[in-house]
């Protein structure tokens, strides 16, 4: 079994274990796994030898310990790493100036001891839910390497599901943590929408983007979002609310308090996602239902601003460099730079009724239960999945549940289950989702699942 982050700490604390040794560790899995799985684009291993040295040096002189102390980690390769190109996917992005200091997450993780071991692969740009990356290649599933980790930050939760680190970092924009964690059967948080900073990251949709940390367990999970918390006024976005911490003491949850979304998040659930959510419910002690009609408007709302706001973003470059953009991907971003203004605004007004109409659900419930994905993994190179009796594509419809959520800004950690029947024993996951900053009961309720043995990861199996 491999070790947990806090695991790995508290050897480092106690001296069972070195920093050094730990990365040592966690490179010889990365160099056996990760040619089967395509997860990292860069090693920063030098660096991360300086950053062990550190932390062995600060335990020898007999000093104190960061939280993460010797715990390797890796990053989604849209955060600026001081050195190195952020590439964000992209091919274009290639000859770019190096970074000229860490992304502010990236520092944050680096003061709370963590060794940072390299770079993620992702969709370009942030833009899908697969990780086929023409340029860098297609990150595969650890538990079945002929089906997609999801994305766009499949990179880090097959790193993460692989076994190669016990931490990784990503984004999310229409679902790009939940997708993958879901697919790849491990824990993923996606806080409120301006909670962590996105100082040093290569945009996407500045009115969508989130970042969010990966861990195999809520333990882990807990501890990498408290080391990531707090305000940064560099980011317009990002609200001066002083760090929360959680991972030393999980608010309690009521049962009768917990409600299953249905409407839109049941039409378009598969089988397996509908049993993952009824476990969830059971287990959480919930019976009740309740739906959020403005839904599917709000996934409309999404992808208007989506394409709006990335189409404005690559418009210049396109022009300039169409041939170095990736297929899958460009027309997309053609087709939002030339929507008018009008329907960004619409879009905007929209997001909002929609935002005002969830937050009244939270009148009758402190958490919402939906499913994360529609579909378990599918093949990788599959363009289209059937769901309630129609086919859909594939590179848009697997953020069909998370699209709404994240349009709206809402706290989100998604849980992993191994439904007892299903395609391949696959896993598929489940959103937990609370009012704006209350991501603790979020990760309450996964400690719930987590210690009944109902959400878990399992062991990557080389």
């Amino acid at each position: 079994m491999s070790r947990s982050a806090l695991e790995m700490a508290a050897q480092v604390r106690s001296g069972a274990a070195s920093a050094a040794e730990l990365l040592a560790d966690a490179e010889a899995r990365i160099r056996g796994r990760d040619p089967a799985l395509n997860s990292f684009t860069l090693l920063t291993l030098e660096r991360a030898r300086g950053e062990a040295a550190a932390i062995d040096a600060l335990r020898a002189a007999g000093q104190p310990l960061p939280p993460l102390a010797g715990v390797p980690y890796a990053v989604k390769n849209l955060f600026d790493i001081e050195g190195e190109v952020t590439l964000a996917g992209g091919w274009v992005n290639r000859d770019n100036p190096r970074a000229t200091a860490d992304a502010e997450l990236v520092r944050r993780m680096r003061e709370a001891g963590a060794l940072l071991v390299g770079a993620l692969n992702m969709d370009e740009h942030a833009y899908g839910f697969t990780t086929e990356n023409t340029h860098y290649g297609t990150t595969r599933n650890p538990h079945d390497t002929s089906r997609i980790a999801g994305g766009s930050s499949g990179g880090s939760a097959a790193a993460v599901a692989g076994g190669l680190v016990p931490l990784t970092l990503g984004s999310d924009t229409n679902g790009s943590i939940r997708v993958p964690s879901s697919l790849c059967g491990i824990f993923g948080i996606k806080p409120t929408y301006g909670r962590l900073p996105r100082t040093g990251t290569f945009p996407f949709v500045h009115s969508l983007d989130h970042l969010g940390p990966f861990a195999a367990n809520v333990g882990d999970l807990a501890a990498a979002y408290d080391a990531l918390q707090g305000p940064d006024a560099r980011d317009p976005a990002c609200a001066p609310r002083p760090a929360e911490p959680v991972s030393q003491q999980f608010s309690p949850l009521r049962g009768g308090r917990v409600a299953v979304l249905g409407g839109w998040f049941r039409r378009w659930a598969g089988d397996a996602a509908l049993e993952a959510v009824e476990r969830v419910a059971a287990a959480l002690g919930s019976s009740r239902k309740l739906e959020w009609h403005g839904a599917e408007a709000a996934r409309s709302a999404a992808f208007i601003i989506t394409g709006a706001e990335g189409g404005a973003l690559h418009r210049a470059r396109l022009i300039q460099r169409y041939d170095d953009y990736e297929p899958l991907s460009r027309d997309r971003l053609i087709a939002g730079s030339l929507m008018p203004a009008a329907w960004l605004a619409q879009a905007q007004r929209v997001r909002r009724r929609a935002h005002d109409e969830a937050l009244a659900l939270f009148a009758d419930a402190d958490l919402l239960i939906a499913p994360a994905t529609p579909v378990q993994a599918t093949v990788a190179g599959t363009g289209t999945f059937h769901i309630g009796g129609r086919e859909l594509p594939l590179r848009a419809s697997m953020g069909l549940l998370t699209q709404p959520i994240s349009c709206i800004g809402l706290p989100v950690c998604t849980v992993p289950l191994w439904p007892s029947a299903g395609e391949g024993g696959l896993p598929i996951g489940v959103q937990l989702i609370a009012a704006p900053w209350r991501e603790d009961l979020c990760l309450a309720a996964a400690r719930m699942l987590e210690q009944q043995g109902v959400a878990f990861s399992r062991e990557y199996e080389a």
